[in-house]
């Protein structure tokens, strides 16, 4: 068996790297590398951040789920389905072409053709350019999440991704899992090039010297990402001082992070929410509002964050966190167990019943853990879990029938909206329409489906905002679902490094801005 050391030391040998690193030269480790240089080939995370890096939105998030411009400078609502978007002058592409709106249209076009985005592109039907700096997105009904969207679009070179690779492939065709010429070039407008790449081992990016974003504070000249899979070893090259950054930094390391001379360890509160869902359909018990009530109240969320997570997440009492528009500050976790049990008494149940209970046991932080104590608690008002947990790749066909009475499921808004935890999660299933798609407790509320159907319709933002409060309040009172925690992220970096300015909730962290002191 390998130790730890030579883990270490494999890794860092396969990636080529050296012990010592100039102040603008720096080696970050993450847990896996992105699998293509194509932004539209995928909807990942690794995708995301790559993206950031060699590429720039037309709006990205600030850390409080505002809109910054990118590309676009300026934008503004034309009517309720129609909004414009004013692209800055004079930003270059690496290889060397200027960038206009026949580039942002052409990137659109190219989006709604694939497969991960389908979904959030949806809403529109086409963008027209009105000049060269000016452009147009329509969507077929009135639709208020048009910044949310555009954080998602990138513009690519339409010439350098245009006619054919030497080997007579179309350039702009989106190959999902293969070779392409997209997934292999790249030429973006983002703050760094890619100088080499060898997949599964290191990426290099350099800084492009035509970068347009003269204000950016950010000083790194050089950028190696480095894939090291296990957290013990992506550790240990952090405080050996073989790589200068790492995420994430798994919840039984971060004390010992935060001990360490000159490491700094930064967390945030994420925006992925851990729950359990109570199926309806499969026990009788469940479809009592007071056994709802009592299950929400005989688990303690909190107990779980501080000993299972080592405080590595933020406990939740609705779908959507703090910054999200529903978000209400008043519905917050509800462990009480004399409540519980009076609960399960009201409902006829005081001596309590059996349940079957599945979660997975690689997907989420802990999460065979937090099932098990989940498990435990309900045992004290008398519920029998009858608790399967198992890998992610069984998991999921098991999730998709609904197996079980209690299902865990994580979820994470691709519009960082909590609309969209609703239309998946908690709506009334609907084959048609893809509503409740993942609502394995069978739960439905008529006025719940009306409120986020005219949400996703309004373009007001305040009236839009106190639609949402009323969902989350209804779900919160029906007990729709069992809210543990949102999952927090953590980086851990060398002290020289000020990377609190560039990490965030979304998990892409801006490096073109990264300052190193």
């Amino acid at each position: 068996m390998k130790t730890l050391k030579t883990k270490l030391a494999i890794a860092l040998m396969a990636a080529g790297l050296s012990v010592s690193a100039a102040a603008a030269d720096i080696t970050v480790a993450y847990d896996a590398d992105p699998v293509s240089l194509d932004p539209h080939e995928q909807l990942s995370g690794g995708t995301l951040q790559m993206s950031h890096m060699l590429f720039d939105p037309l709006v990205r998030f600030t850390k409080d789920f505002d809109f910054e411009g990118r590309i676009a400078d300026k934008w503004e609502r034309v009517n309720d389905t129609t909004f414009r978007f004013h692209l800055r002058e004079g930003v270059k592409f690496h290889s060397g072409n200027t960038l206009t709106a026949d580039d942002v249209v052409w990137t659109f076009d190219r989006l709604k053709l694939s497969v991960d985005y389908k979904n959030i592109f949806a809403p529109y039907e086409k963008m027209t350019k009105i000049d060269d700096y000016t452009v147009e997105i329509v969507s077929s009904e009135p639709y208020p999440l048009v910044l949310q969207t555009a954080t998602y679009i990138f513009p690519m070179d339409k010439k350098f991704y245009s006619g054919k690779s030497e080997a007579g492939k179309d350039k702009s065709a989106i190959v999902k899992h293969g070779s392409s010429y997209a997934s292999t070039n790249v030429s973006g407008t983002g703050p760094f090039t890619i100088a080499s790449r060898e997949q599964g081992v290191k990426v290099v990016f350099e800084r492009f010297d035509g970068y347009w974003d003269k204000t950016s504070p950010g000083n790194v000249d050089k950028l190696t990402l480095v894939p090291i899979k296990e957290d013990a070893t992506r550790v240990a090259a952090l405080l050996s001082g073989d790589v200068d950054m790492i995420h994430p930094v798994a919840p039984n390391d971060q004390k010992r992070v935060k001990k360490s001379k000159d490491i700094d360890l930064v967390t945030v509160s994420g925006t992925r929410i851990i729950t359990f869902q109570m199926n309806q359909g499969s026990n009788p018990a469940l479809k009592d509002v007071r056994v709802r009530q009592a299950i929400v109240h005989a688990i303690n969320n909190q107990g779980i964050v501080k000993k299972i997570m080592k405080g590595f997440g933020t406990t939740a009492g609705q779908q959507g966190p703090a910054g999200y528009a529903g978000y209400d500050a008043d519905l917050v976790p509800r462990y009480d167990l004399k409540k519980a049990k009076q609960l399960m008494k009201d409902a006829g149940y005081e001596n309590g019943f059996k349940l079957s209970m599945m979660a997975p046991n690689n997907r989420y932080v802990n999460d065979a853990k937090i099932a098990q104590a989940t498990a435990a608690m309900l045992s004290k008002i008398g519920i029998k879990v009858d608790l399967k947990t198992m890998p992610k790749a069984q998991y999921w066909p098991e999730f998709d029938l609904c197996s079980a009475d209690m299902m865990m499921i994580g979820w994470h808004s691709d519009t960082e909206d909590s609309a969209n935890f609703s239309e998946f999660l908690t709506m009334t299933k609907d084959a048609e329409t893809g509503r409740g798609a993942y609502n394995c407790g069978q739960y439905s509320n008529a006025e719940v489906d009306k409120l986020v159907n005219s949400a996703n319709a309004e373009t007001d933002t305040a009236k839009r905002g106190v639609m949402l409060q009323r969902v989350e309040n209804i779900l919160y009172d029906e007990a729709a679902f069992v809210p543990l925690h949102w999952q927090d992220l953590a980086w851990g970096a060398k002290s020289t490094l000020q990377i609190e300015p560039i990490v965030n909730a979304l998990n892409f962290p801006y490096f073109g801005d990264l300052v190193v002191k």
